[in-house]
C-alpha cells in the first residue's frame, strides 16, 4: 500500500485517521510546502472552506500556492466544505471564489477538488497516492529495439543505450548529446545522470546502479530462490539460516 507523508499541524483533523483506516501508511513530519505529499512529484494543500475563503482575503492563497508549485511536478488543492455558505457568513463575493478557482486551474494550473468533508478527503488523497503508488511500482515493458544492420557507429550508440531502463531513443540522444561517448556516459557521476532531461533522481539511480554494481553482486541478487530438489531446498534454507 501506498506511503503519505503528512505535515505535523495535520495531526488536529480526522484525516490522517481516515487515511490509515484506509490502509494508507501515514508518516507525519514537519512539511515545508503543503499538507500531504503522496510522491516525489505531487503535492496537496488541504483547506476547510472557510480557511479558503479567509486565503482568498488576506492573499495567502497565491502565495501558498505558488509555492506548492515550485515544489512538486503536480500541485493539487483540496477545499473542504461548501463554499457557498461560507460567502455569505464571511460576506465575500460568489464572484471572488470563482476567479480563485479559475486563477488556479487556468493561470497557474493547480488542480482543485471540492470535497464534502474530512473522510471524502482521505478517499481522494489515497486514491491519488495509490494511483501514483501503481506508476512507480509497475514494470513496465518497452518495445524491443532492432538491432542495427550496418556499422554506423551512433546506431549501436542509440542501441546501446535503449538497452538501460527509462532511456528511449530521445533520452539516449541527449546522452549522447551531453557525454559525447557510451564511455563518458558510464563515467558520469549520478549528479550528471541527473541533470539529463527525462531522467529523475530515481531513474538516475537505477542506471548508475546497473553501470556500477559488480557481477558478484548481481550474481547474489538473481541466485535463483526456487529449488530444483529436496537437497537444493534444504541447503538453501541453511544458507538462509547462515545469512541472518
Amino acid at each position: 500500500m501506498p506511503v503519505v507523508h503528512v505535515d505535523e499541524r495535520e495531526r488536529n483533523s480526522k484525516v490522517p485517521q481516515f487515511l490509515m483506516e484506509k490502509g494508507v501508511t501515514v508518516i507525519f513530519k514537519f512539511l515545508d510546502v503543503g499538507d500531504y505529499v503522496v510522491s516525489d512529484r505531487i503535492g496537496i494543500e488541504r483547506k476547510t472552506a472557510i480557511d479558503f475563503a479567509k486565503s482568498i482575503v488576506d492573499g495567502r492563497l497565491f502565495d501558498q500556492a505558488s509555492r506548492l508549485l515550485q515544489a512538486f511536478e503536480k500541485a493539487i488543492i483540496v477545499i473542504e466544505g461548501g463554499l457557498r455558505k461560507v460567502a455569505r457568513t464571511t460576506n465575500l463575493k460568489r464572484s471572488a471564489i470563482i476567479g480563485a478557482y479559475i486563477a488556479l486551474a487556468l493561470d497557474m494550473n493547480i488542480t482543485v477538488l471540492n470535497t464534502r468533508d474530512e473522510e471524502e478527503t482521505a478517499e481522494i488523497i489515497k486514491r491519488i497516492a495509490l494511483k501514483e503508488f501503481r506508476r512507480t511500482h509497475t514494470i513496465s515493458f518497452k518495445k524491443p529495439v532492432q538491432k542495427p544492420t550496418t556499422s554506423n557507429v551512433t546506431e549501436w550508440q542509440l542501441y546501446v543505450l535503449q538497452a538501460f531502463p527509462h532511456i528511449g531513443p530521445k533520452i539516449a540522444i541527449r546522452i549522447l548529446e551531453r557525454f559525447g561517448s557510451l564511455v563518458n556516459f558510464c563515467n558520469a557521476t549520478l549528479s550528471e545522470l541527473t541533470r539529463i532531461e527525462g531522467l529523475s533522481e530515481n531513474k538516475a539511480t537505477e542506471i548508475y546502479r546497473i553501470l556500477h554494481a559488480t557481477y558478484k553482486e548481481y550474481k547474489k541478487e538473481v541466485k535463483s530462490e526456487t529449488p530444483k530438489s529436496l537437497m537444493d531446498y534444504l541447503q538453501h534454507q541453511e544458507e538462509e539460516k547462515q545469512e541472518k
